[in-house]
């Protein structure tokens, strides 16, 4: 009898292991360690990563991946002008549960230096993911913003290689955030920042700076500062880099180290008109400049939707 007891509470302990919790909780680095068809590695679990575990090429041969076929599925991720390709191979990975089949990436240019690769909420078995950043504090206040919402072609061969977004309202029009805590700075588009500016008041100032978006890509960017703050729940931001030259451009944003142009009252400046800027692109990137005023962010994949929980706190001038 108790043999019989014991078989059926391991059984029940098997069944167990193979469900996936209803929410994985990320702190720290975020480096978790997992199995890729049976060999160990580990990932950083990064919530501005695509949901596909992305590594570089060099990790990929190692544990012998191989596109297969000769209509092999890669994706190409765009970082302004440059096209970072990928390979792809379905395979079994386990995340401390029971191994299922999932489609992962390599790169020859990794998406970013930790671990053996990354992976976004997205790709993650559990249904709801929780990124702690910090103790949570009093006077906090959290706000909701949908998902993005794929539909084809993105969600062609699974929509694994997207990463989780939000969707907030500027201007009248929808606006993508995406989450970016192991950057330093927050930064929008090019089209982004123009609407930024539209709705808020806003001028460039200082040189562009390369900076690094991801991939090790480095794109130019330049300093705006907003009149009115843009205001996210708890947060208010009155200054965030712009990328000068990706999905659009800063040209019509004010420059404020630009000379006085001085104009002739009598002429007369003809605008010319013609198709409408595609804003699907416009994305704001919020880094740690900004989340360090946050305590989780929660991705409800089963809801579709989006929670930020920050402090108050004073706009951001450093």
């Amino acid at each position: 009898m108790t043999q019989r007891v014991t078989m059926i509470t391991a059984a029940l302990l098997l069944v167990g292991s193979a469900t996936p919790p209803a929410e994985r909780v990320v702190s720290g680095d975020g480096i978790v360690d997992v199995r890729l068809n049976g060999k160990p590695a580990r990932l950083r679990i990064d919530p501005a990563a695509p949901g596909m575990p992305l590594m570089a090429d060099a990790v990929a041969d190692e544990r012998g991946f191989k596109m297969g076929g000769s209509l092999g599925i890669g994706f190409g991720f765009s970082v302004g002008p440059m096209t970072v390709m990928s390979k792809t191979q379905v395979i079994r990975v386990a995340y401390g549960i029971k191994p299922q089949k999932q489609r992962v990436g390599w790169t020859q240019r990794a998406f970013a230096v930790a671990a053996d690769g990354s992976i976004g909420p997205g790709g993650l078995p559990e249904p709801v993911v929780r990124f702690v950043l910090r103790p949570a504090r009093p006077g906090e206040t959290t706000i909701t913003m949908r998902m993005e919402k794929l539909g084809f072609p993105m969600t062609l061969f699974g929509g694994g290689w997207i990463p989780s977004i939000g969707i907030i309202d500027v201007g009248g029009a929808p606006m993508r955030v995406r989450f970016d805590p192991y950057h330093s700075r927050s930064l929008a588009t090019a089209g982004a920042a123009v609407r930024l500016a539209k709705a808020y008041g806003g001028m460039l100032s200082g040189p562009a700076l390369p900076t690094e978006i991801f991939f090790g890509v480095e794109r130019p960017v330049r300093d705006l500062r907003l009149d009115q703050p843009f205001v996210l729940g708890s947060l208010s931001i009155d200054r965030l880099g712009a990328r000068t030259g990706d999905f659009g451009t800063t040209g019509a944003i004010h420059d404020g180290d630009a000379p006085a142009v001085v104009t002739d009252p009598d002429e007369v400046i003809v605008t010319a008109k013609g198709k409408s800027r595609d804003m699907r692109h416009d994305t704001i990137s919020l880094g740690a400049d900004q989340l360090r005023h946050c305590s989780s962010i929660v991705f409800d994949k089963s809801a579709q939707a989006i929670r930020l929980t920050c402090g108050n706190g004073p706009a951001l001038t450093s």
